[in-house]
């Protein structure tokens, strides 16, 4: 090959790198930047409440529902507080859930049971376990702070006609029921569209879709339904969120343990 044709052909290349866009040679680095930039473009909506109907179907098909509301509040410098209280069926109703997320410690979960008349703080060796007998673990639930995580950048992928980052996280909490996730990032709003759950064998254990996003304040976006699968019972469990408010005035004392016994 001639001086010409190399230099010709090595002009091709970098053409073709060039509208390929930019190679990123460290997984990790842009795995996390692309977390990163997705836990950007939800921050500032201050707190939001709404109200969930939850769908479990057992292995049969069978159907239960339950309904419950829902506040978060976000929390500057830490992960975001939690609150969930059950209105049906009458044999859940009372029962609520709070978290308290933070990035580099444990996170404080406690759980009312009206019939018990007492609070019960979750422990941080049980938050893998299942919640109210969903598909959804305790950890599941908390907010998904980058810091939780480690991370490395798969590949670039078309999920269902919608063009995504695929990134790999691993829990940094040592008690997780998981040895892995995969998420699948939509590239225009860095939405999460699915996320692939691994048990501590590394097989895949279940799905959480994503659907029906909707924005609010011309900024957040949040998903009309989240549904899990769970491969390895034929399980699962959708939720169904309506009512979505924004900046509603909550306060700590709307988050700290004796707000669990006054929830109806």
């Amino acid at each position: 090959m001639t001086a010409v044709c190399k230099r010709l052909a090595a002009g091709t290349v970098l053409l073709m790198a060039f509208m390929a866009g930019p190679v990123c040679a460290d997984p990790a680095a842009r795995g996390l930047e692309i977390a990163r930039e997705a836990e950007r473009r939800d921050q500032g909506f201050g707190d939001s409440q709404a109200a969930i109907r939850m769908v479990l179907k057992n292995r049969h098909g069978e159907e239960s529902t339950r309904e419950m509301r829902t506040r978060t509040m976000e929390v500057e410098g830490d992960g975001d507080k939690l609150f969930i209280i059950f209105d049906t069926p009458r044999d859940v109703y009372g029962t609520a859930f709070l978290s308290f997320t933070h990035i580099n410690e444990p996170d404080d979960q406690w759980l009312y049971l009206p019939a018990l008349k007492r609070v019960k703080r979750i422990s941080s060796n049980n938050k893998s376990g299942p919640f109210v007998g969903s598909e959804f673990a305790y950890e599941d639930l908390v907010s998904q702070e980058v810091d939780k995580y480690t991370y490395k950048y798969l590949r670039d992928e078309t999920l269902d006609a919608t063009a995504c980052f695929v990134v790999e996280r691993y829990p940094a909490y040592e008690h997780s029921g998981y040895t892995k996730q995969i998420v699948w990032f939509d590239h225009t709003e860095y939405r999460p569209q699915k996320v692939e759950y691994y048990d501590r064998k590394d097989e895949l254990l279940k799905t959480l879709t994503f659907r029906d996003y909707q924005q609010y304040r011309d900024q957040f976006w949040r998903a009309g339904e989240m549904f899990m699968q769970n491969h390895q019972t034929s399980k699962s469990t959708l939720l169904v969120w309506s009512g979505y408010e924004f900046q509603n005035g909550f306060t700590d004392r709307d988050f700290d343990t004796n707000s669990l016994k006054r929830a109806r």
